[in-house]
Parts: structure tokens; sequence; C-alpha cells
């Protein structure tokens, strides 16, 4: 079930557009207000971490009808990129993909928020921002700059030329203000009265009036300082994310006719063929037509060991490659390899609102309005019912309404969780959106699939038993015996003897025997690998209990029989990753239950749950783990159930947070709210853990934001501080909030 919030006709159309000088959440408020107003815009999101606006519109609306409110703002915009038409749209639907991942929390039943955007979406509006450049070269900063200088200038003809020092700092001042004061005039008739801009530009004015005139022109320069570094720090947590792409190359060796050109790396079509050089960057996904080479995955998915890579296995975009030449069919276009997909999940995950910030959105639609009315208070009431001097009282209302700025309020929960995402996504910790993480940090127990989740889905060789030779000879012939064969048993006995570093000729004149095994012949033997059954009258009955007890250790065993005669025993079992039990004590540690749900039979679930510590519940049907899954929440439990994103879905689906264990593939990135794309089981007590971080550098950034403006409000009203520190303390409580959220990039579990 899902849940978005307008659900678009086929007549209306989705466009994306970048839009750089937003900096705080009381900018996206502005620029959704704005918008709403405009006919034929049915929903507007706006997302300042990822610097972007989503516009849902009828297709008569223009894109100067869009950009034109946004600009008179004071925000630049780039060309826009449609995400999706009237028929776009209505395969969208009928394919059940809602194009975005605006989550509304479970509090509306589960919301599976589905961030996989078509391949036709945005890709070139990753590469550039709007605008986009040095800080220094912005227009804010270019401002600030002339407002400052102003300020030194008036200050030096004050002293020297006493008689016009008013003037001059008044001049200095209208540098800064006027273009605030057009911005708050703009987004006044775009229907916000009560922004930052007029409660600066009426605090300045005010100031001017009552002769606070120097203040006043300080109090503007402080605030465009304030407004710079707000951008600079959201543009750190911006570039955070945005810095993935850059792992991509822009060109690529690109084989036709014979001969290898450079081309863009955008160009590349699925189905081309790449040569990839020692040291190089891979330029897209693909598969290893030939060569052989140890591939640096670190700056995809975090592993410090290079992984050794041949012919037919799966290559990512943006991996370094080590020491050997590789040829490489691509399988993905640009916009649709790892690091694109993952940049744009987590982007859109960034538009989605936390029940947090959406209630932090709610109060300062109240609390503004407050502030003014409260400022107002203070300026009117102690002159007309205690005799106070008007102009000292007016000064510290102008400073009240200052100090009332919601800047640090707003931003506190969005900066925090796009850190928190950004964070998460660089680890390969895929969460859609607030909602989840928020939803994370509270889970109570883990119900985990067992077959590809606790365990690496695929059987090993855990026993070898020789009845007279040794354990080789055992292990050669029934590897001789399964040459060929893609039976999971037989992959285990062929991967095993591999591993020990056996010559395995393969066996001729095999073939199978209906429901007991297989046969053939080597160096002239007769050669059988049987079910235990069918070669129960060859077991003596120590051999036989042996057999009983490996099975009853969750092993599936498998007999040798050579010229009839009993040769060994080969125990098989898909065992624990290596993690799991690490994974699940992390867990555990956190003060969270696992227990492990399959559908495997009741034997093998308990030997594998018993050796990783969790309480297995074996032989269900996915309506059975739905049912347990509900079950847990009838008691109060909140549940988080880990699965491969197929089997699973039903479980996935009830609980409060479904977690798809995967290697990057669209299942698991689509199906589930989180996705561990390493497939660790850890993975799982890594983003439990950031959560709670997250949440706590929340209540501490409301704590500052709110905790700074109150002690700012006594000492104000006292009358021991004035315009310039109040202004100060909107600044360095907004630059404070956005600092700390930035904690959350650099935070490793």
């Amino acid at each position: 079930m899902r849940v978005t919030e307008n659900e678009e006709t086929p007549a209306t159309q989705r466009t994306r557009y970048r839009v750089s000088g937003m900096d705080c959440g009381s900018c996206a408020g502005k620029i959704e207000t704005a918008l709403r107003r405009v006919d034929g815009i049915h929903e507007v999101r706006v997302s300042v971490p990822n610097g972007t606006m989503t516009v849902t519109h009828s297709p008569s609306v223009t894109g100067d009808a869009i950009t034109r409110p946004v600009n008179a703002l004071g925000f630049q915009t780039g060309p826009g990129e449609t995400l999706g038409g009237p028929k776009a749209e209505a395969e969208h639907r009928d394919g059940q993909h809602d194009g975005c991942s605006h989550d509304h929390g479970k509090e509306q039943g589960h919301a599976h928020a589905h961030a996989h955007d078509h391949g036709h979406d945005h890709g070139h509006l990753h590469s550039h921002d709007a605008g986009s450049g040095p800080w220094w070269k912005t227009p804010k900063a270019r401002l600030t700059l002339a407002s400052g200088l102003a300020l030194g200038l008036a200050y030096i003809v004050g002293r020297l030329v006493p008689s016009v020092e008013s003037w001059a700092f008044l001049l200095a001042m209208a540098v800064g203000l006027v273009p605030i004061a057009r911005r708050a005039l703009a987004a006044a008739r775009a229907g916000t009265p009560f922004s930052i801009e007029m409660l600066m530009t009426v605090a300045a004015i005010g100031a001017v009036v009552i002769g606070a005139v120097e203040e006043a022109t300080a109090v503007v320069f402080l605030f465009l300082v304030g407004e710079l570094l707000e951008g600079v720090a959201a543009g750190r947590a911006r570039a955070s994310i945005q810095g993935l792409i850059s792992l991509v190359p822009d060109t690529a060796l690109l084989e036709r006719d014979g001969r290898t050109e450079t081309v863009p790396a955008s160009s590349l079509a699925v189905g081309s063929v790449i040569l990839v050089r020692p040291g190089d960057r891979l330029a897209a996904d693909g598969v290893i037509l030939s060569g052989d080479s140890a591939l640096d995955e670190a700056p995809v998915t975090g592993e410090s060991v290079p992984k050794r890579k041949g012919e037919g296995a799966q290559v990512f975009a943006g991996t370094i490659n080590g020491d050997g030449a590789l040829r490489v069919r691509v399988s993905a276009t640009a916009k649709d390899n790892t690091i694109a997909r993952v940049v744009r999940l987590v982007e859109e995950a960034q538009e989605s609102k936390a029940p947090t910030e959406r209630f932090i959105d709610r109060f300062s639609r109240w609390y503004t309005p407050g502030v003014v009315v409260v400022a107002a208070l203070v300026a009117v009431l102690p002159p007309l019912l205690g005799g106070g001097a008007w102009e000292e009282w007016i000064y510290k209302g102008l400073a009240v309404l200052l100090i009332g700025c919601p800047c640090a309020l707003v931003i506190s929960t969005p900066a925090a969780i796009a850190a928190g995402l950004s964070n998460g996504a660089r680890r390969g910790l895929l969460m859609k959106g607030g909602a989840v993480l928020e939803a994370l940090g509270r889970i109570t127990t883990v119900a985990f699939d067992k077959t590809g989740t606790l365990t690496e889905g695929k059987p090993r060789v855990t026993d070898i038993v020789a009845a007279g030779g040794s354990e080789e000879e055992v292990l050669a012939d029934a590897a001789a015996l399964e040459t060929g064969s893609s039976h999971p048993l037989a992959k285990a006995i062929l991967a095993a003897a591999e591993e020990a570093g056996l010559t395995v000729t393969a066996a001729s004149d095999t073939g199978a025997l209906a429901g007991k095994g297989v046969r053939g012949r080597s160096n002239g033997r007769e050669l059988m690998l049987v079910s235990p059954q069918a070669a129960a009258d060859r077991l003596s009955a120590e051999q036989a209990e042996r057999v009983a007890v490996l099975n009853g250790e969750g092993k599936t065993v498998s007999v040798l029989l050579v010229d009839g005669r009993l040769s060994g025993l080969l125990a098989m079992r898909d065992e624990a990753r290596p993690d799991a039990r690490a994974g699940i004590e992390a867990l555990n540690r956190a003060g969270i239950r696992s227990l492990m749900v399959t559908g495997d039979n009741a034997r093998t679930a308990k030997a594998v749950a018993e050796s990783l510590g969790v309480e297995p519940h074996a032989e269900l049907l996915p309506e059975d783990k739905q049912r347990i899954v509900r079950e847990l929440q009838a008691r109060g439990e909140r549940v988080a159930k880990v699965g491969d994103g197929i089997n699973d879905a039903p479980a996935l689906a009830a609980a409060d947070v479904g977690i798809a264990m995967g290697g990057g593939t669209d299942v698991a990135l689509e199906t589930a709210d989180a996705a561990a794309l390493h497939a660790r089981v850890g993975d799982v007590a890594a983003m439990v853990a950031l959560s709670r971080r997250t949440m706590a550098n929340i209540r501490q950034n409301i704590g500052l934001a709110l905790g700074l403006k109150a002690v700012f409000l006594v000492t104000t009203v006292v009358g021991i501080t004035g315009l310039w520190p109040a202004i100060l303390a909107d600044t360095g409580a907004t630059v404070l909030v956005t600092a700390n959220a930035l904690r959350l990039l650099s935070v490793r579990p």
C-alpha cells in the first residue's frame, strides 16, 4: 500500500529545477507558498539539501511562469528537466511507481516509498547546479562584501566629517537593505508576509526612525554575513552526496571496429564494450568480457580489501581497476549506473519530510506571527501602561523582532536528516526519507529472513568423512561427478575442490539416478553420489549414526560410492554470513531483540539460529511471516523486517520498517523502505545507530535554536543586549545548528 501526496492525473507533468541561493527551510517555505498561488501548479516539493524543486503542473504552464516567482524571491533557477508527461505518468501508475519517495510515515498505514525514478529522468541534473561555483563568487557573497565595504567607508567618513556621519551610515545601510527589502516585498506579494527579510527590514527602518542608524547598518551587514555562512554550510551538506558523482570519470575508452577511441562516459549505450586500463576508474556498470584484475570497490561499497574479478563478473561505475586490463560490456547507461541510482534515491529521500520536520514546519507558521505580536507588545505596553520611554521600548521591541527569526529552528531537522541520509548512502545504508530514518531509531525487534540474509544463500561443504582413503580423494571423486552441473549442492562441492587446490577431471558416462543422485565413470571406476536413504544398505550402524548427527545440525548429506562400496560422506549447509553473529550481538547491545522467520525446514533453521543466538520460526509461508510481524506489533513492538525483497514482500510491507538485503540490485533498492546494499547483517545495527545519533542531533539543534533565543529574549527585555547581539543570536544559532548537523557526515559506527 502506497500513500503519495497528490497522485498525478494524466493531464499533469512533473518538472525538476535546480535552485541556488536556498540555505534554510524558510527559503523552501517561501518558494512553495509562491508557486502554489500560480494557476495550473498542483504540487510543489522543495528540497534545501538537494537544492531542487519538483513541480507538478498542467502542460499549459510554461517554464517561465514557474521560474519567475522564484527568481523574484532572490533565488537562481537552472533549466527545467521533465520527469514525466501525460504518457509517462500513465505508464508510471500502471507500473505501480510513485516516482518519488515522499513518505508520510507509518501513521497513514504503511507508505512504501518507491524511490526509483525512471531511467529517462534527470541524469544531467546531477552534474551541475544553477549558479554553482565557489561560494565567494555567489551573488550573496558579492552583496555581503559590498555591504561590509560600505560600512567600513561610512565609519571612516564619520570620523573625518562628523556632520555627515548619520547620512554616511544611512547610505551604507541602503547598500545591504534595499535588496533585502525587495525580497521581503516579493515574499509578501507571494503569500509570505512574515519572512525573515520582512522582520529585518522593519527592524532596520525602525532603528533608523529612533536614531540608531549606526547600529542598524551593522545589523544589516551581520544579517548578510549570517545568510552567507548559512549558504556555505548548506552547500557543504549538498556537496557531500553530490561528491559521489565525481567518482565516475568523464570519459571512457570505447572499442569500435577493432580500435579504441575516447568518448564521453555519458554517451555509453548498454551493450557497448569499453577498455579499462590498470589504474583507471570504471566509467560504467558492466560485465567483464575478458581480463582479470583486483578491483578497489572502496569508493562505492566501502570494502577496504580489493576484490579479484574475472570473466563474467559484475563491475560497478566508480570502482578503481588494479593490476590488469579489462574489457567490459556496459550494462547500464550513465543515468542508471549504481552511483547515479544511489544519488537519485538519496535526493528523493531528502525531498520527503520526516514527522519531526513536518511538526516544526507547522509550529513555525504560528511561531513567526506570534513573535511579531510579542515584539509589538514589548514596544507598546511598557510606555502606555508603565510610563516607560518610547524610544527605549521600541528599540527593545525591534531587537525581539530580530531574535524571533525562525531560521535556526526550521533548519534544525532537515539539516540533520540530510546529513544522516548522506552519511548512510556513502556507506551503503540507503534509507528512503526522513520518516524511515526516524522510525529506525525506535525499532524494538528485528525479524530476519534466513536464506540470503542471515546466511549466504548458497550451501558450502562443511564436513568430509572418508571411509577408507583420504578426504581429498572423496572430494575429488565427488567433484568429478558434479563437473558442469549448476545444482546448488554441485556448486558447493566444486567450490570446495577449487578451494582445496584439487585438479578435477570430469567423469565420463555421467547420468542421473532418478530421485537418488548421479553416477559416472572415472579412471575405470564406477562412481555414485546419492542420498543416505538410497545408500542405507551400504552404511554401518556407526556411519548411519554419523549421518543422523549431521542431519540434526541442519546439514544435507551426500554419500559417495566407488564400485558399489562406501567411499565417504559429504555434508553441506547454507552457512551463516561471517558477520551475522557480530551483527546480531550489536543489535542485542542496542536493546533490540532478533528473531529468524524462514520458510526453510525447522531442523536447518534451528541449527543456524543456535549458532547465531536468535529465536527461530521455521517452515513459514509468506503470509505466516506477515502474521508474525502483525502479532509482534499488536504486543506494542516496533518491528523491522529484513529480507531479500521478493518472497518477503508481505512482511516487509507490514513491518514498521522494511529493510532489503542486496548488492545494489533493483529489487533491493526498490522494494523496501531501506536497503543494506553490501548485504551485511551488521548494517542493520549501523542503520539503527545512525538513526539514534541523527535524532539526538535534532534534539540538540532544537535545544540550541530555542535556548539561544530564550536567553537573548530575556537579556534584551532586561536591557543587557541590543539589536546587533540579537541578529548575532539568530545567525549564530543557524550556523551552530547547521555545523552540528554536518558532524553527522563524518560519523562512522
